[in-house]
């Protein structure tokens, strides 16, 4: 039974993106449904707006330090702390969790929360291995509870906006398109007091969800086939790292269902500027996120005039503008408290919004278990491909429901 009442909510969000992917939902009717939330993670955590939701109420909070937990309680307005996550899941009155939690450990600590009768939101990605996201899957199936990955690229401003001119048809066919993901000098981040973090070596290509979502949650492809090359051969910092990982750079060449190609950056060392950003190239019209932080978004259509290029030849030259994105969390998609700029690009209270709202309403989250193997699991897919010296290498398919 709770397997069909899982596939019966994705059967409900399903119809809902086909509307629109803009859609917003009101409060009022479920305005007296609050969900109890706990937040563990002390760091990244802290960047959310579920004390502003309506329907949500912070129960309580966890992180392993006590400084962390205090800044936990102080953001949230919240007087209950847990020193654990295992001591925060036997809160009976906690509904739902928020795992902020180091990413070799999402998959454990959402099975735990999973069993214990939480719904989950956890930061990217799924998982390490294609083992742990069907672990993960499974869980979701078997307890029917929500399971949403808060991957903020989904909410990015630009990102709702190329989501809408998709739907609208503006684009035509979509037949290429690029992601990057820079972060120069992020190995500041790999050693703390002297020891190593999570981050030491990680691959790049197994945090892929920044690119992945760009292109998956905009025109709802699947990539199905890769190639990936890698640049370093494990030099420096990256000696000994537990990832065995020899990558500073990955670039991944996919191949949707459509048969679409989608090139992606990872990028962690080089003379680059930061970026997280996409670009959608149609037979219409083409739509460009800005470089870095240095440019504008930029829009070209197809246009009838004629112009000559710099040999000479006449040719039909397309329109090219700058264009201005519509700040979306000043619109109804949110509830009126959370309609203020937040978190990578805006898209912190729309990732909080959703996923309370998934739960109000007893249907599926948009980033829901199926999204969030459809982001992460290509780039595990492709990081084995790196390895192997860019062997191109087909991506499993996690979307039959029915299993």
């Amino acid at each position: 039974m709770k397997r069909r009442q899982f596939i019966q909510k994705s059967s409900l969000i399903t119809g809902l993106v086909g509307l629109s992917p803009l859609y917003s939902f009101s409060t009022d009717l479920l305005a007296s449904k609050k969900v109890r939330i706990g937040i563990v993670g002390g760091r990244f955590g802290a960047s959310f707006q579920f004390h502003e939701h309506p329907n949500c109420i912070v129960e309580a909070v966890s992180d392993l330090r006590e400084d962390r937990r205090n800044n936990l309680m102080k953001t949230y307005g919240c007087d209950k702390s847990y020193t654990s996550l295992d001591l925060l899941l036997k809160d009976s009155k906690i509904d739902a969790v928020f795992l902020a939690t180091p990413a070799p450990d999402h998959a454990k600590h959402t099975l735990a929360s999973l069993k214990a009768g939480k719904h989950v939101m956890c930061a990217v990605p799924l998982g390490m291995t294609i083992e742990e996201c069907q672990e993960i899957r499974e869980a979701v199936l078997s307890t029917g509870k929500n399971f949403m990955m808060a991957e903020t690229s989904v909410y990015m401003q630009g990102t709702i906006t190329a989501r809408k001119l998709y739907e609208e048809g503006r684009f035509g066919e979509i037949f290429s398109a690029a992601a990057e993901y820079n972060h120069p000098g992020l190995e500041v981040l790999w050693f703390e007091d002297g020891k190593p973090t999570w981050r030491h070596g990680l691959a790049p290509m197994n945090y892929p969800t920044h690119c992945t979502a760009l292109l998956v949650s905009v025109t709802g492809e699947r990539l199905k086939k890769v190639s990936c090359l890698g640049y370093g051969n494990g030099e420096g910092l990256l000696e000994n790292n537990p990832y065995n990982n020899p990558f500073w750079n990955e670039t991944a060449f996919f191949q949707t269902n459509q048969g679409h190609p989608f090139r992606v950056e990872v990028n962690w060392k080089g003379a680059l500027r930061n970026a997280e950003r996409g670009e959608w190239r149609g037979e219409k019209m083409s739509f460009y996120l800005p470089t870095g932080h240095s440019n504008e978004p930029t829009m070209v259509t197809n246009a009838s005039e004629m112009a000559k290029d710099d040999a000479g030849f006449e040719h039909t030259r397309n329109k090219v503008a700058p264009y201005e994105i519509t700040k979306w969390w000043e619109t109804d998609m949110l509830p009126e408290r959370m309609r203020h700029n937040s978190g990578h690009d805006g898209s912190h209270t729309f990732l909080t919004h959703e996923f309370i709202q998934s739960i109000v309403e007893d249907r599926m989250p948009r980033i829901n278990i199926y999204e969030a193997m459809a982001y992460t699991v290509p780039g595990i897919v492709a990081h084995q491909s790196a390895l192997r010296g860019g062997e191109l290498l087909t991506i499993p398919d996690f979307d039959d429901r029915s299993n």
